[in-house]
């Protein structure tokens, strides 16, 4: 049997407020001796990923951008499957979108660094890592909008949007967390079509809705006031503590190492 662990960064292995992960350390390291892939499913860019995975010491694939890209390592080089668009037609398909719903919608590429480090709390440094986008395009969300009428104006163009508080994310429309979980699995089963492939998933937000669908556990870290409405009512397990902590308890109630 291989089991596979699938994993969103902020608010889930990282703590929320802090983006800690001390306490998750020990059982990374059990599950990097037993050979079980944490595989990130994040929104986040390829380059922040890789500076987490060093600082996490992973080696496994990753999912970037919303499912929009994966990388994966075979024969000592990185490869890539590319479910989402290029970044220039991100872009582009932000100013359709502002143009179809009469509205000015600032992204990434329009603001300057210091201004996304004062509206997200990144480090320049950091905001740096963030902005280096290849397949999606996040801006601000329009407060006068509602996410329904957001989604579907962004459908009919041919995209898909991840829709939050503050920012919202344009991505392809064959992107997808799901999506690329399910890449991902066919990866590993095609590799060893004889051996029984069991999936954990962990997420905190509405935006892990389909990759938690996707596999065989699914798992929602809960933030300091419980398990985000988003998730509920599926009857998914929820971890005993939010952020590493119970990233950790969960997993490892799951896995006996």
């Amino acid at each position: 049997m291989r089991v596979l662990i699938f994993t969103d960064l902020d608010g889930t292995l990282l703590n929320q407020e802090d983006y800690q992960y001390a306490q998750a350390l020990p059982l990374l390291e059990q599950l990097k001796i037993k050979q079980i892939p944490v595989i990130p499913v994040t929104s986040k860019t390829r380059l922040e990923v890789e500076h987490l995975r060093n600082l996490l010491g992973l080696s496994d694939p990753f999912v970037v951008e919303n499912g929009s890209g994966i990388f994966y390592f075979s024969s000592g080089s990185q490869n890539a499957e590319i479910l989402g668009v290029s970044y220039a037609i991100a872009r582009r398909g932000l100013e359709k979108l502002g143009e179809t719903l009469g509205e000015i919608l600032r992204g990434f590429g329009d603001l300057t660094d210091l201004e996304i480090a004062q509206l997200t709390g990144l480090s320049l440094d950091e905001v740096k890592l963030a902005t280096a986008r290849e397949f999606s395009e996040p801006f601000i969300t329009p407060r006068n909008l509602s996410r329904g009428k957001i989604t579907e104006t962004v459908e009919k163009l041919g995209f898909r949007v991840v829709v939050g508080d503050r920012f919202s994310h344009l991505i392809g429309g064959n992107a997808g967390k799901g999506k690329a979980v399910q890449w991902l699995i066919n990866y590993y089963q095609s590799a060893t079509p004889t051996e029984k492939i069991v999936t954990i998933g962990l997420g905190n937000s509405p935006n892990d809705k389909q990759m938690l669908a996707t596999v065989d556990y699914p798992i929602i870290i809960p933030g300091k006031g419980g398990p985000h409405p988003g998730l509920t009512g599926r009857g998914w397990k929820v971890a005993p503590a939010a952020g590493s902590l119970g990233w950790a308890k969960a997993v490892a109630e799951l896995i006996i190492l």
